[in-house]
């Protein structure tokens, strides 16, 4: 590829004016004359031999070429920010990804009580719907993230299991409690599917060898695992959830286990962040504080299945 780029500041100067539609506010912004963005626009049109800007009464407008080059300038303006960010000096604050329920069910009550804890320790949460959980720390604001994985990641992330997903049927604490559960009864319940796939069913029939007694049936299907949860607590059938995310509830009496066998789904969550980071210290020490966490929490007496 020819590398021969116009100057960059001629380019800032560009996307800066092109997103305020002015030339005025983009010296505001940029700490520069409006000659100087005046100039700076003329190097660059000369550089690629065409207009990039026209006027239409007052209003400033981008050319056709304009408005072809400023995708391409944008994003590499917030490719460069990113990229930077991660040798910037530390700003104090750890911004985490982490998926919803798991968010819901266990991290948002840990972190509120690490910031007591760690009163110079601010956590930024940010809870995402990941159908596969994922993070690009080049193209996203995170620090460090929280994901449910098979731990095949890149060589430049640290990482660190922190519980793996076992999973299990639960039911409203009524039912759990109404009668025992047959295999008649858990072949005649209404299924809740936490994934549209109901693949967390289909590997808890397979690894507890029911398969082929109890259908798997299409029943509700929901797109995360803390609806089909909430359902499954209010009545509406059985589904699938996380030992260690329903710990609590079933403990409250907010939950039941109609079948008390446990399945290790073969993927774990996992805390990750990229190696160059600035903030090591900060991040292990909030890595020691979930792992800890994770150890202190009383789980259901089941029977696992591995």
């Amino acid at each position: 590829m020819n590398r021969r780029l116009p100057p960059l500041y001629a380019l800032r100067a560009f996307e800066a004016a092109a997103r305020h539609a002015s030339f005025t506010r983009a010296a505001e912004e940029l700490a520069i004359t409006q000659s100087a963005v005046s100039r700076h626009i003329r190097t660059l049109e000369e550089h690629f031999d065409c207009r990039l800007f026209e006027r239409c009464g007052r209003s400033l407008q981008l050319s056709e070429q304009g408005r072809a080059l400023l995708p391409g300038v944008s994003d590499g303006f917030d490719s460069l920010a990113r990229a930077c960010s991660v040798l910037q000096a530390d700003d104090g604050v750890l911004r985490l990804k982490a998926p919803t329920t798991l968010t819901v069910r266990w991290l948002l009550a840990r972190l509120s009580h690490y910031r007591q804890v760690h009163a110079d320790a601010e956590v930024q949460l940010t809870s995402t719907w990941m159908d596969v959980d994922k993070v690009d720390f080049r193209q996203e604001p995170f620090d460090c993230a929280v994901l449910l994985s098979d731990g095949h990641f890149p060589d430049e992330w640290e990482s660190t299991e922190l519980f793996a997903e076992w999973l299990i049927p639960v039911c409203s604490a009524a039912d759990a409690a109404d009668a025992p559960w047959t295999l008649e009864r858990l072949r005649a319940a209404q299924q809740l599917h936490p994934t549209p796939d109901r693949r967390d069913w289909r590997r808890w029939l397979q690894a507890t060898g029911l398969s082929d007694q109890v259908p798997l049936k299409s029943g509700q299907m929901f797109d995360m695992l803390e609806l089909g949860i909430v359902a499954a607590a209010r009545g509406y059938g059985v589904s699938i959830g996380d030992l260690l995310m329903v710990a609590e509830d079933v403990a409250l009496g907010r939950l039941g286990l109609p079948w008390p066998t446990a399945v290790l789904s073969g993927e774990r969550y996992y805390l990750v962040w990229p190696r160059a980071h600035r903030a090591q210290g900060r991040l292990r020490r909030l890595r020691d504080y979930l792992l800890a966490e994770v150890a202190a929490l009383a789980l259901p007496e089941v029977e696992r299945l591995r």
